[in-house]
């Protein structure tokens, strides 16, 4: 048991991180295919082939799906993933060659590091050689240029990252996700309802200025731009169809809506994609429960887990000495 998304049979999990231009990508296999839904709920997505996961389109399954930092240019490093897929045989059977189905989301994290660096298809092809069932976590992967709590920009932010977790269910059911959390709002202990990461008071300061409270006091930030996104992908062993791993993503969002707050705003392009491996009968409606569950965890973890590189302060320089289970 890792507390991972590879927990789930099939899944692999590989990363590709910049520490120079602080940009990356990360890849979830399921070489073996994967039934995928998914569900958008902010107003600033950038993606790519995600047309596949219509439940009205011919595609069955897809074989990988890739989280990159670079906003829109980071969508090039698909073409790594695919290349790779294609090299093992695996993808789309057209006849005359198979073609590789990578749904793809990006974040924004331009701001952050080099805004000319962004994940290649040198890098994607990268994260599938690296891929394997332990899954490392904060700022890596897709995670190394996130940022969460942008009401005042990235002066006062704090640093996002990567996350995973699972659970086991006593039928051999098993659900994991895994989340980059580059969010403009700030990030919550689900437990406590405390700010674990956020905006701040000031650039030198270590006090949560409380962005929801903020906003209901007057201040609005206008500026429209993709800037932040918390991606999100949870994976089970059910047997699933399209449809229900669609109203499964849906329901995964309330693990965002937990630990998120403001979340799915018009400066986020917050989405969840769902896969099933197809392994155990199981119900939807448990299944979407339990994907809340474990997204909240990944999110929380993504900032424990977070290096913020010097450059602006994470959850472990503000709580020294906080372990991450």
């Amino acid at each position: 048991m890792r507390n991972a998304i590879t927990d789930v049979p099939g899944i692999r999990v590989g990363h590709a991180s910049d520490y120079r231009g602080y940009t990356g990508c990360t890849v979830i296999l399921c070489e073996e295919g994967a039934v995928c839904g998914m569900d958008i709920r902010g107003s600033a997505s950038g993606t790519r082939q995600v047309d596949a996961l219509s439940v009205s389109h011919i595609v069955e399954k897809i074989h990988a799906i890739l989280l990159c930092g670079g906003s829109s240019f980071g969508l090039d490093a698909a073409q790594g993933v695919m290349r790779y897929l294609e090299e093992n045989g695996l993808g789309f059977d057209v006849g005359v060659r198979k073609i590789p189905i990578v749904p793809t989301a990006v974040i924004f994290d331009l701001a952050f590091g080099d805004p000319y660096a962004q994940p290649t298809a040198e890098m994607g092809y990268e994260a599938c050689i690296s891929a394997s069932y332990e899954v490392n976590e904060g700022s890596v992967g897709a995670g190394v240029g996130a940022t969460v709590g942008k009401l005042f920009d990235i002066e006062r932010a704090m640093k996002g990252g990567l996350g995973t977790s699972s659970i086991f269910m006593p039928n051999g059911l098993v659900v994991g996700a895994l989340c980059v959390v580059n969010a403009f709002g700030d990030v919550l202990d689900n437990v406590t309802g405390k700010i674990i990461a956020g905006a701040r008071k000031s650039k030198e300061s270590y006090e949560f200025a409380d962005t929801l409270k903020c906003m209901q006091e007057g201040y609005v930030k206008k500026e429209f731009g993709m800037v932040n996104t918390t991606l999100g992908v949870v994976a089970t062993n059910g047997r699933f169809n399209k449809r229900d791993m669609t109203k499964i993503a849906q329901m995964a969002h309330g693990g965002i809506m937990k630990t998120i707050s403001p979340a799915h705003t018009t400066f986020d392009g917050d989405l969840i994609f769902a896969l099933s491996t197809g392994k155990i009968d199981a119900d939807t409606n448990l299944v979407g429960i339990v994907s809340a569950f474990v997204v909240a965890e990944a999110i929380k973890r993504a900032v424990k887990k977070a290096d913020g590189f010097g450059i602006i302060p994470a959850f472990k320089d503000i709580f020294k000495g906080s372990k991450v289970s």
